[in-house]
């Protein structure tokens, strides 16, 4: 389930960064800010268990980022 929310939201910026490149910034922040806050408070966690809780919160971080990203190269590539 978890993985379908962070693929969903990875299609969803894609597609907004793609349509408004300036106002895809805000919500990519704030995705990111939440799953950085799960990570934070994953990586409290006692011995060696917490690169397992923390590994995916900032992986899922750097997915976010990179879908952003890639919906704002498609839009910069496209011809005018």
């Amino acid at each position: 389930m978890t993985i379908a929310v962070i693929v969903g939201l990875c299609i969803l910026l894609m597609i907004l960064a793609f349509l408004a490149p300036r106002l895809s910034r805000r919500p990519e922040r704030a995705t990111r800010r939440a799953l950085g806050t799960g990570g934070r408070t994953a990586s409290e966690a006692p011995g060696p268990v917490v690169r397992l809780l923390a590994k995916p919160f900032w992986s899922s971080s750097k997915a976010v980022g990179k879908s952003a990203e890639a919906g704002r190269e498609g839009r910069r590539r496209m011809p005018k």
